[in-house]
Formats: structure tokens, sequence, C-alpha cells
């Protein structure tokens, strides 16, 4: 079967870390070209400025798209219109309009969309998923603190409209959340602590409802915290298992049992997935984590980063 020519668009840090090493690591697919609007790449292919000019040149069969959220739309729009197989990471878009479009484009062009949720590939994920399925889900807490500080040192983007804030990192755990639950999450209440100075949230609080839980589902998403990150998942099931995932979804407890991480990582398993729906000329286009984040924009009470701290 013919490999499958792919580019990568927007060469950041999760391009370097995670997509390059699950290309290579997988023979259905051979890296042809890079672009990236600044610095220069180490890699061994071209790299160039403007994507438009990577698809005259090199004409890939897909394309993974990496840049920051707002400009992923019109360029997903031109790979999609030159019959161009694509991969969007999170979040597919920064509004669910243009999800829709590219939904529909994809289409009408026969070729693959595949919107990505990478926290939803690991294995801890899924067996969590397998025990809810079995066991009924009573109730989920989740709790994603992380230092901004940190990880997204000098990014003033995420800040700005479109940027997303705290949700940038929080829409892994509603990813998570969305595929765990039995039915919709649906949210009911929404706190947002704006960044000073910016127009995204660097904290917030939400709370949930899933006519498939008996229970209340609440997260709490904070930039702010200093320390070890905590990225964690608590759950209840209706027979009254305890299921803790931690580490972001890699690790789960099941109740007093020792913490056991799944085998492998996230995007080894996306990529087998893409290679699945370029294959069949299908797609993939799961809206929620991004549907849940809409709704808490327009929900939320809105306050001050200094007023008090969500988090327990």
């Amino acid at each position: 079967m013919a490999e499958i020519r792919i580019a990568i668009i927007g060469f950041g840090k999760i391009a370097q870390d995670q997509h390059v090493p699950a290309i290579a690591a997988n023979s259905a697919f051979r890296l042809v070209a890079a672009v990236a609007p600044r610095g220069t790449p180490s890699v061994d292919v071209p790299v160039f400025r403007d994507h438009g000019e990577m698809l005259r040149q090199i004409r890939p069969d897909a394309v993974a798209i990496c840049t920051p959220p707002a400009p992923r739309h019109a360029i997903a729009r031109d790979c999609l219109d030159a019959g161009v197989h694509v991969l969007l990471e999170k979040p597919p878009g920064i509004t669910l309009g243009e999800v829709s479009d590219l939904a529909r484009l994809s289409e009408q062009r026969r070729v693959t969309l595949f919107t990505t949720w990478h926290a939803q590939y690991n294995e801890s994920v899924g067996e969590a998923a397998r025990l809810i399925a079995e066991q009924g889900l009573r109730s989920m807490r989740i709790d994603w603190l992380e230092d901004v500080e940190k990880w997204h040192p000098g990014q003033q983007w995420i800040w700005q409209p479109g940027g997303f804030g705290v949700f940038d990192a929080g829409i892994n755990a509603l990813s998570i959340a969305t595929l765990l639950s039995p039915s919709v999450l649906l949210l009911r209440k929404a706190r947002m602590h704006l960044h000073r100075g910016g127009q995204q949230p660097i904290a917030a609080m939400l709370t949930m409802e899933s006519a498939g839980a008996v229970g209340p589902i609440e997260a709490v998403l904070d930039w702010r915290h200093k320390g070890e990150e905590r990225w964690t998942i608590e759950i209840m099931t209706v027979t009254g298992t305890q299921l803790l995932l931690s580490e972001g979804g890699a690790v789960l407890r099941i109740g007093d049992g020792d913490p056991r991480r799944g085998a492998g990582s996230e995007y080894p398993a996306l990529y087998a997935g893409f290679e699945e729906l370029v294959r069949t000329r299908e797609s993939h286009v799961d809206v929620e984590p991004l549907r849940l984040t809409a709704d808490a924009y327009l929900l939320a009470e809105r306050l001050s980063a200094d007023n008090e701290t969500p988090t327990r």
C-alpha cells in the first residue's frame, strides 16, 4: 500500500516533540515538508515560510496543522481545496462555525478531516471509559492546574481573542470528560477569572451535568497554580468503584490498587487512526470539547484574576 506523504504546518514544540516522532515511527507515513513562518527547524525535509507555496511545490497527500488556533481555518480550507487530507491539532478552530465549514468542505472534496483530541488516545483513558460503560457514572471531578509561566512563557497570543486562555490546556480535560461521559455533557454554571491585561481567562470553574450521570460533574482549570502540575480526573462509578486518572490521563488507579501507566503514548495511536481515515477517505469530526468551551464563554460569570482562587 502506498505511503502517505505528509507535511507539518506550524513547527513549534508540539510538532517537534510529538508529531515528528509519531510520523517517523509509522511506516505508513513519510514526512516530506514543514512550514514554519519563523525560525529554522532542524528537520531533514524542505522548510517553507508559507503553506500555499508548500502545497504548490510539494503537493503532499496529507498535512498536520499544528499552528496556534486562530489561523487554522484558513490554512485547513486551502489544504482541503487542494485535495489534501487534514489532521488538525486541538482545538480544531476558534469557533464552532469554522469546524462546521471545514466538515462541509471535506465532504464536498471527498478528503479526510480529522479533528484530534490527543488526550483521548491515552490507553488509561480507554480503560476508564470501559469501566464506566460497565458500571455507570456517578460523579466526576476535574483538576487541571499548572503554572502558565512555565508552560507558555512569553506567549501573549493566549490572552488575545481566539487564544483560549486557560482553556488552551483545559480543553484536554474536557476532551477526556466528553469521551468518558455516557451521554452529552451540559454546562450549567461557569466562572472565569480574567487575566490582567488580557481578554482570556487564567482560571475557570465549571459545573456540568449529564443524563448518564447520577451526581455532579465539576472542573477546575487554573493557570495560577505553583509547584507540581495537577492534571487529574476523579471518578466514582454507580457501583462504587473509585477511578483516578492522573498525569493528564496517562495513569489510572482503580480503587485502592496501584497506579498503572498505559502502554505507549497518545500520538502513535492518533496517527494510526489518521492512516485508517485517509485510506478510506472518511472523516472524524468531534466538536464536543470545543462546544463545552464555547458554552462556558456564553454562560460564565467574569471576575478579575485577583478574586478568590477556584482551586481547592
